[in-house]
């Protein structure tokens, strides 16, 4: 070992190899991983006990943190694989128990713990982990009783989010079975360990996203279970994304997590809590033997009520027959009205027959042969001297011959072509159609001028319009023949 230097060799300026010494100075390098493999191999593995501060996830998912007592502070990491895999959340001033190993980061000449695994320190430091949480989703309205909504009085589907190899799902089939057998959707999940949270929160999203339009049937009640344990077992009932997803769910939630002393924090989030998974059970469905009860009590009622007006019509309907007087009685008048009326019909048809025989018997002596005889020669004398004479009829048929002449000579005069004859003319169009005014005449390049011998075609110069259709000429009148006058009239 080299002697230590003299108050002579520190004044010097410029260092200077002394006899002896053998040692080169060391780099701050060489030094750093000097201590960094003395520290890691004198502490390799330690558990550490304190509390935490400054948690924060960095963006690589790496953890890290500080571990304080009332004395010292010593930082930490946990890299992202073992953060990942965290059975709760960190957070500031919870007591944990932190394993690892000590390393030093020569980059700041410091030292920290490396930590492989994180734990509560104690039931008590769990306990109020749960407080803290509890007390912080409580002031969002997680655990809000107007949250929460009424369970469906006869579920037709029932989900259940729990592991399909305990005796909890045995217990609420079972128990299902007894009450009102169900349609029910098992959801397999881990219900306790590393993951445990995860998949319960994600068969909770799982079964509030069902449309109910696929092959597996849309629950109308969602039952979340576990059987009792510790509070370290049922831990993963009390994680927030737990929690978040049964106060998201659409579907009406019941909690059965552990027995009736346990208490998680997804029972202050659901809709119902169950203080045994049998309990939630017998919440989600009714018993049927006494829904059979009601119905059939139902049922009797409906044929009293029904019954009960007809007995009552019936009584009302004697009690006013009992009042009202006998047939007989009411008809006992009318018919002896009746057999005065028929003696007195009798008696009437006889003597009016009587009285007819006598008036015919008093007229048969008044209607002798003579004087029907004396009747036809008077009616056979009238006949002979109303004789039918020619004059009778040549006089109406000559009065209707002047009228007849009278309208000829008139409709010959009237006659459209009578003026011919004087030198008129009459204007017709190329079509046939008779011009009655200047303006016509105008519109038409071409035009017939009947005169009495015949027909002249002349040009007006206007612009030939395109040829129409021919009109038909209107068929004459036919001629009604004159009426026969009456022979004996005018």
């Amino acid at each position: 070992m080299a002697p230590p230097p003299s108050d002579t060799d520190k004044d010097r300026l410029v260092a200077r190899e002394t006899r002896g010494d053998n040692a080169e100075p060391l780099s701050i390098t060489e030094i750093s991983t000097l201590l960094k493999r003395t520290v890691e191999d004198r502490f390799g593995y330690v558990r550490l006990r304190g509390e935490l501060s400054g948690v924060k996830r960095a963006a690589s998912g790496h953890m890290y943190c500080a571990l304080k007592d009332d004395k010292s502070v010593l930082d930490g990491v946990m890299w992202r694989g073992n953060a990942q895999r965290l059975a709760f959340v960190p957070e500031d001033g919870l007591e944990v128990i932190a394993s690892g190993k000590l390393t030093t980061y020569p980059g700041r000449s410091k030292y920290q713990v490396v930590i492989d695994s994180l734990e509560i320190a104690g039931e008590g430091a769990l306990l109020a982990l749960l407080e803290k949480t509890r007390a912080r989703l409580a002031a969002e309205g997680l655990f809000d009783e107007r949250r929460k909504r009424r369970l469906p009085y006869l579920p037709r589907v029932i989900g259940v989010v729990t592991s399909p190899t305990g005796s909890v799902i045995r217990d609420i089939l079972h128990r299902l079975a007894d009450r009102f057998p169900s349609h029910v959707v098992v959801w397999p999940v881990l219900v306790q360990g590393q993951g445990a949270a995860a998949q319960v929160a994600g068969a909770i999203r799982g079964f509030s996203g069902l449309s109910g339009d696929g092959s597996v049937a849309r629950p109308d009640v969602v039952i979340v279970a576990r059987g009792g344990g510790s509070i370290e077992d049922l831990w993963s009932f009390n994680e927030e994304e737990v929690v978040r997803a049964i106060a998201e769910c659409t579907i009406p939630v019941i909690s059965a997590v552990g027995h009736e002393t346990d208490t998680t924090l997804a029972d202050y989030a659901a809709d119902r809590r169950a203080p045994t998974p049998t309990a939630a059970a017998e919440m989600a469905v009714p018993v049927r033997a006494d829904l059979d009860a009601v119905v059939a009590d139902f049922a009797a009622r409906q044929r009293r009520a029904v019954r009960r007006p007809l007995e009552l019509g019936r009584e009302r309907l004697e009690a006013r027959a009992r009042r009202m007087p006998k047939i007989e009685a009411l008809l006992q008048p009318q018919a002896q009205k009746l057999d005065d009326l028929a003696e007195r019909l009798r008696r009437g048809l006889t003597d009016r027959a009587a009285k007819g025989r006598e008036a015919l018997a008093g007229v048969g002596s008044l209607l002798t042969p003579r004087l029907i005889e004396r009747k036809i020669e008077a009616g056979r004398d009238r006949l002979e001297r109303s004789r039918l004479t020619p004059s009778l009829v040549e006089q109406p048929i000559a009065r209707s011959q002047d009228k007849l002449d009278a309208l000829a000579r008139l409709a010959s005069q009237l006659h459209p072509r009578k003026p011919l004859e004087r030198g008129y003319a009459m204007v017709f169009s190329a079509a046939g159609e008779v011009m009655t005014s200047k303006a016509q005449a105008e519109r038409e390049a071409a035009l017939k001028l009947q005169f009495k011998d015949d027909v002249l075609d002349v040009s007006t110069g206007a612009a030939s319009p395109p040829p129409a259709a021919p009109k038909r000429k209107p068929a004459a009148p036919k001629a009604t023949p004159p009426r026969q006058d009456d022979l004996f009239g005018d």
